[in-house]
């Protein structure tokens, strides 16, 4: 994934935000590092228990992190395109997959934490899938704005798009990230194929 905002200095006075604090936990995340919520209140100056009201848990905290390491390599994925509708999508999906695979911090994270990474992950109702699937909605209802007609509604494509994405890049993390990005795209591609009324 692309790199995060700007980092700050330790010690920060105790009016840190929630957003200084997923900042410095996209932070840590990026740098291939264990999320320490102790570290990263120290840090900030912030007080554990406002961490934990914010963002309810460590994994809560480092979920919102992924997610929004995931919505900035989407949105740098779709500024790197020219094209519209169904091919702007098909370039966009296919540009973040690779840097998905290429990210040495999402490698990192599994290879540290492989269980609970691919738990918090792929979890159907939790916020990183959540946010996938909403993530890659918005980019077909963009398409279809364009002319581009799904061969069926886009909550349903964008669901199994998520779950494609899961399967072939995260579910044999336990054993090594996988990254099975060929037949990701070759899958990914028959899935996205236009209505043929179209």
């Amino acid at each position: 994934m692309i790199r995060a905002e700007g980092s700050r200095a330790p010690g920060r006075p105790a009016s840190a935000s929630p957003e200084d604090v997923l900042k410095a936990a996209a932070r840590t995340f990026l740098a291939g590092k264990r999320l320490d919520v102790n570290a990263i209140a120290t840090e900030l100056g912030v007080a554990r228990a406002s961490i934990y009201r914010w963002f309810g848990s460590r994994d809560g905290l480092l979920g919102a992190a992924i997610v929004r390491q995931l919505e900035r390599t989407v949105a740098y994925a779709d500024r790197l395109t020219r094209a519209t509708g169904s091919e702007r999508l098909s370039e966009v999906l296919d540009r973040t997959i690779h840097l998905l695979v290429e990210d040495d911090s999402l490698r990192a994270y599994f290879d540290n934490e492989s269980t609970a990474a691919l738990r918090l992950i792929t979890r159907g109702d939790g916020q990183v899938h959540q946010a996938a699937v909403a993530t890659v909605e918005k980019l077909i209802e963009q398409a279809q704005a364009h002319g581009y007609r799904p061969p069926i509604d886009s909550a349903t494509l964008a669901y199994a798009l998520a779950r494609l994405w899961e399967a072939f890049l995260y579910n044999d993390a336990v054993a090594g990230f996988r990254g099975d990005v060929e037949r990701l795209q070759t899958v990914q591609t028959a899935l996205l194929r236009a209505h043929p009324n179209c």
